[in-house]
């Protein structure tokens, strides 16, 4: 008689108990989904969609639909990770009520294990109305590509007086009620305080090897954007030059006519 094994997807308690590094990264699609899955505990279907996958300057054009679209992508290819989903610009800033209506249909039309949004202490009252009604919530702090504009572009947050108001941040994130924050290019000592100040997991973009999880997107961590490397980022593989050079090889197998040949046709005569 035969055994079903059933993989338990990871939820964001199993994740707490964890006694490693929390492993995470980007996904979009199905098929990045089933590659990253069996390493990864966490997968985020992050805004970074809209640079990612459709060439956007920013994620501020990101929209629900888009998300909700990408978050069934994911979990539809995914059997033992938590997918979380990132709430997209304008979806939650407006008031809780907002929030809650976004969170609950991203998460019912998706199947994702939680939604993570930016922000510190103007996002509290936010974070605690969504846990309060069964949200778990992922909070991101230091870098908020949404705030993209009023950072003064990407760069590293928490030098100075900065660092009093991101641990502010942070603190105010945990109080809500969240169960881990995302902290992005961020001072390292800064980060690492924020770490063993917090009780909740910290994941780092940019941060401290100290956070009890690391997350990067894929495309950039193997290699598919030759052009730009944020410094954070250390290339495991570089996938866009055996990309380039598949491409290329098959280019010249079409115009020489090798491609198809024999094996790939069905009914093709022998040759004499």
């Amino acid at each position: 008689m035969s055994k079903h094994h059933t993989v338990r997807r990871h939820t964001p308690r199993s994740l707490a108990a964890l006694d490693t590094p929390i492993v995470s990264l980007t996904a979009y699609t199905t098929p990045m989904a089933r590659l990253l899955d069996p390493h990864c505990d966490l997968l985020l279907v992050g805004d970074s969609l809209g640079m990612v996958v459709y060439g956007m300057e920013s994620t501020l054009a990101v929209s629900v639909d888009m998300m909700i679209a990408h978050g069934q992508a994911v979990v539809r290819g995914s059997q033992k990770a938590c997918v979380a989903v990132d709430m997209p610009f304008g979806s939650y800033q407006e008031s809780p009520q907002q929030a809650f209506r976004v969170a609950a249909d991203i998460m019912a039309r998706t199947g994702a294990g939680c939604v993570k949004l930016e922000g510190g202490q103007e996002m509290a009252p936010t974070i605690e109305f969504l846990v309060q009604r069964g949200i778990p919530v992922i909070g991101h702090i230091g870098l908020k590509p949404q705030a993209v504009h009023a950072h003064g572009g990407f760069r590293t947050i928490g030098r100075g007086s900065e660092a009093e108001q991101v641990m502010a941040d942070a603190l105010a994130v945990e109080k809500a009620g969240a169960f881990a924050v995302v902290i992005e290019s961020t001072m390292e000592p800064l980060s690492r305080a924020i770490t063993e100040a917090l009780g909740i997991m910290t994941i780092g973009i940019g941060a401290s090897p100290q956070c009890d999880g690391q997350i990067l997107v894929a495309e950039d961590m193997l290699g598919l954007f030759p052009d730009f490397t944020p410094r954070f980022v250390r290339k495991f593989a570089n996938l866009g030059q055996e990309v380039d050079r598949a491409v290329a090889e098959y280019a010249q197998a079409v115009r020489t006519r090798t491609f198809p040949g024999p094996a790939e046709c069905v009914g093709m005569p022998k040759a004499d």
